[in-house]
């Protein structure tokens, strides 16, 4: 594809232009050589927080947004919400390790176009940038089957999902309930809810299933 075009006498830049955003700077590079190397997109801007991604967004209206999950400060998650927000029809696609269902429904509600993991081919990457910049969203298999193993999974409400992020942290039925303003046998009654919504009998294997589901982050704690 060629690089330029003429409209009215004037050169005009056709290739996809691409906001990358990754707190590892290695991977960063890595992405963005990726890209860069490709006759047909640019980058126009590679950064590591999710409010620079906002403030960069702004600036370059990218074509295609690669976002990764797991970033200091504001999340990328929330980065995309914001994102969305003032740019309704941005184009995103989530690059990251979360592999979790909850991690793949919440970005695709918060308006990703597709979601990769980072253990994607190069041409894989290439290819899903230039197929959502074309407008479409395809689905990796791999992903699309984590996202199909929800619909089958009993989901944790929202207070449980409060309860479970607590019980990573150590915390026991009585401060649970303190820090919640709810009595220490409500918390018991949902504590007793998600075990039983994840098959487990103690509070340790429920935490590895949320934090394998993307539920709860170990980072975060």
């Amino acid at each position: 594809m060629d690089r330029d075009a003429v409209t009215g006498g004037v050169m005009t830049d056709t290739r996809i232009r691409v906001l990358c955003v990754d707190d590892h700077q290695v991977v960063l590079e890595g992405i963005s050589s990726i890209i860069g190397r490709q006759p047909d997109m640019v980058v126009v801007a590679a950064v590591s927080t999710g409010e620079d991604a906002v403030v960069q967004f702004r600036e370059h209206r990218p074509d295609v947004t690669l976002m990764d999950l797991q970033l200091p400060g504001m999340s990328g998650l929330d980065a995309i919400r914001a994102i969305r927000r003032e740019f309704a029809h941005a184009e995103i696609v989530v690059l990251t390790m979360y592999q979790g269902d909850e991690d793949i429904y919440r970005a695709l509600q918060a308006g990703a176009a597709t979601y990769l993991l980072k253990d994607a081919l190069t041409d894989e990457l290439v290819s899903v940038v230039r197929q959502v910049h074309s407008g479409e969203h395809p689905l990796p298999p791999n992903v699309a089957k984590l996202l199909a193993a929800r619909e089958t999974r009993p989901l944790l409400t929202a207070r449980e999902t409060e309860v479970m992020k607590l019980l990573a942290k150590g915390m026991r039925n009585k401060e649970i309930g303190a820090l919640l303003n709810i009595s220490e046998e409500t918390a018991k009654v949902h504590v007793r809810n998600i075990l039983a919504k994840f098959g487990v009998n103690d509070r340790a294997a429920a935490i590895h299933i949320a934090a394998q589901r993307g539920v709860i982050h170990m980072d975060d704690r």
